[in-house]
């Protein structure tokens, strides 16, 4: 089935699921103005970020889209260089460059790839997914007094999967467009069921619980196991090929990543540019 429809369908799902459990325990809908933020962020984390992603990796390698997903604080540190009143970090600028660095590692194995038009299409697609992440990260920490973040998450998701599904529907490009419910094989029914237990409801409960029972530098930890993870499953049940390319650069990327999160967790909360939300 077409990737658009899949995070539409199960974004839906998973926005009911939070939706009715707040309203269950009699949380008020967002009044006024608390709306715009919602739909800013239902159109940058979920319709662009999270529907982008899943359409990338139809043409890129799940260890690789999983990888181009994790540098996205490195863009954070990108918009601070431009917007930031403040100092940015050495030590953050360091981990910019080990981070791109580790990138060109990665992609020094797929350079012939590059003039394969389907792999620049998922390149480019995992790409503007982590902008667009970026974006969003900076808006909710900007935004995050103004509505209940928590509920705010299954409307956001409810209201992009509602887009999504209507844009897939008028959309008449065969890579696009949805095909009926009826004709959806099961198999796609069963990863929907997977995304929505798991990756949607089970995963962001268990980072809510850590957040609120760890430090915050250990519940960040997942941003460094999920390419990991993602890799070597890639590898054992996708057949994707592992190569030194992709762990070697992999690490170093995730090196970078670890000294931004770093530099911008040990800078005192007066000094630090908009990024300091990574």
């Amino acid at each position: 089935m077409p990737a658009l429809q899949m995070a539409g369908l199960r974004q839906i799902i998973a926005g009911l699921c939070y939706v009715v459990f707040f309203l269950f325990k009699g949380i008020a809908f967002p009044k006024g103005k608390e709306w715009i933020a919602i739909l800013v962020l239902s159109f940058l984390n979920f319709v662009l970020s999270n529907g982008l992603s899943t359409w990338g990796v139809k043409y890129i390698s799940a260890g690789l889209g999983s990888i181009m997903g994790a540098i996205f604080p490195l863009w954070l540190v990108v918009i601070g260089l431009f917007s930031s009143a403040g100092k940015i970090p050495v030590k953050a600028i360091i981990g910019l460059l080990l981070g791109f660095g580790g990138v060109c590692i990665i992609f020094y194995e797929h350079l012939d790839d590059f003039s394969n038009p389907a792999f620049q299409t998922g390149i480019i697609l995992s790409v503007i997914a982590t902008w667009t992440w970026a974006f969003g990260t900076l808006y909710t920490k900007q935004q995050a007094a103004n509505f209940n973040p928590y509920f705010s998450l299954g409307l956001q998701m409810l209201i992009s999967g509602v887009a999504l599904t209507i844009f897939t529907n008028l959309i008449n490009t065969p890579n696009i467009k949805a095909i009926s419910v009826f004709d959806i094989p099961w198999q796609s029914w069963a990863a929907i069921g997977y995304l929505v237990i798991f990756g949607s409801v089970m995963a962001f409960v268990a980072y809510l619980y850590a957040l609120q029972n760890l430090p915050t530098e250990q519940a960040s930890i997942y941003a460094y196991v999920n390419p990991i993870v993602a890799v070597l499953l890639g590898w054992l049940i996708l057949n994707e090929h592992l190569t030194i390319y992709i762990g070697f650069g992999g690490a170093v990327a995730l090196l970078g990543v670890f000294l931004v999160n770093r530099a911008f967790k040990t800078v005192p909360a007066v000094e630090q540019p908009e990024a300091e939300g990574i």
